[in-house]
C-alpha cells in the first residue's frame, strides 16, 4: 500500500517530533550501501544477452532496441550507478584500449602530464589537485608498462585509486569548460557562470553528466566516443552519437536513461 492510500484512509499520523529528513537521508544511505555491496565498480566483460534478460523481458521497446544492439555489439561491462559511471567507464574503457593497442600512449600522456600545470593556470590549488593527478599517473603508468587486463580491473574497483581517477577526470572537465567558456556559456542554463556550473555540477563526486560533460571531456584529452542512447523513445533502434563532432570513436559507451556501461564491437 502506498503512503498516499495509507493517508486517504487516515491511519497516518504526523509526528511533530519525527525527524522525517533524518529518516529520508538514512534511506538514502541505505540504498547506497546496497549498491556498493551489490555493484563491483566496473565489472567483468558480460554478454550483451545478458542486457536482454535484465531489461527486456517485459518491454517491447526495449526488446527491438537491444536486438539492434546485439547486432552491432557483443559484449558490455558495467559500471557502478553512483553518479560517476560516465567518467569511470570513460577512464576504463579508454585504458583498456591502450592496453592492447598503445599507440596513442605517447600523445595521451604527454596531454595528462601537462594538464596539472594548465589547471594550476586556470586558478586550481596545486596543493589540492597534485594527490589526483599524481594517482591519475600512476594508472597510466601502469598501462603503459602492459599490466595484466585483470590488474587493470582491480585498480579501478579499488574506491580509493578508482574515485582520486575520477575526481581528475572531473577537473580536467571543469578546466576545459572554464577555458573555454565563451563557447560553452551558450549551453549553461539559470543564469550560472561557467564557473558556478562547474562547482555545481561538474566537480562534485557523484554528479552525473550530460552533453556537456562529455563534449568537454573528449575535447580536452583528444579521445573519440561513440555513446549508443537505449531510452524510450519511439523507434527500433538506439541513435548514436560521437563526441567530440565527426571524430572516430576509439571507444564505446551504452548510455540508459541516467546510467552508462561501456560496450564492446
Amino acid at each position: 500500500m502506498s503512503n498516499i492510500d495509507t493517508m486517504a484512509e487516515g491511519s497516518f499520523k504526523y509526528d511533530p517530533d519525527k525527524n522525517y529528513d533524518e529518516e529520508t537521508l538514512a534511506q538514502q544511505r541505505n540504498i547506497e550501501k546496497e549498491i556498493t555491496d551489490s555493484q563491483s565498480l566496473v565489472s567483468e566483460q558480460l554478454s550483451v544477452e545478458e542486457l536482454i534478460e535484465e531489461y527486456a523481458k517485459e518491454d517491447e521497446i526495449y526488446r527491438k532496441k537491444l536486438d539492434d544492439l546485439r547486432s552491432r555489439y557483443k559484449n558490455v561491462r558495467k559500471t557502478r550507478g553512483d553518479g560517476n559511471c560516465f567518467f569511470r567507464a570513460f577512464g576504463f574503457s579508454y585504458l583498456e584500449k591502450l592496453l592492447a593497442d598503445d599507440t596513442d600512449m605517447p600523445r595521451f600522456k604527454e596531454i595528462a602530464s601537462k594538464s596539472k600545470d594548465e589547471l594550476v593556470t586556470l586558478g586550481f590549488p596545486q596543493f589540492t589537485i597534485e594527490d589526483f593527478h599524481e594517482t591519475f599517473m600512476d594508472i597510466i603508468t601502469q598501462v603503459e608498462s602492459k599490466c595484466p587486463l585483470p590488474e587493470l580491473v582491480t585498480s579501478f574497483n579499488d574506491q580509493g585509486l578508482s574515485d582520486y581517477f575520477v575526481v581528475y577526470l572531473r577537473l580536467l572537465v571543469s578546466g576545459h569548460l572554464q577555458k573555454e567558456s565563451d563557447f560553452f556559456i551558450n549551453f549553461i542554463e539559470g543564469g550560472r557562470t561557467v564557473k558556478e556550473f562547474c562547482g555545481q555540477e561538474v566537480e562534485p563526486m557523484g554528479k552525473e553528466s550530460d552533453h556537456i560533460h562529455i563534449i568537454a571531456l573528449t575535447s580536452a584529452l583528444g579521445v573519440g566516443v561513440r555513446v549508443e542512447y537505449m531510452d524510450r523513445n519511439e523507434g527500433p533502434t538506439c541513435n548514436h552519437h560521437d563526441f567530440p563532432e565527426g571524430s572516430r570513436p576509439s571507444i564505446h559507451l551504452l548510455y540508459r536513461p541516467g546510467h552508462y556501461d561501456i560496450l564492446y564491437p
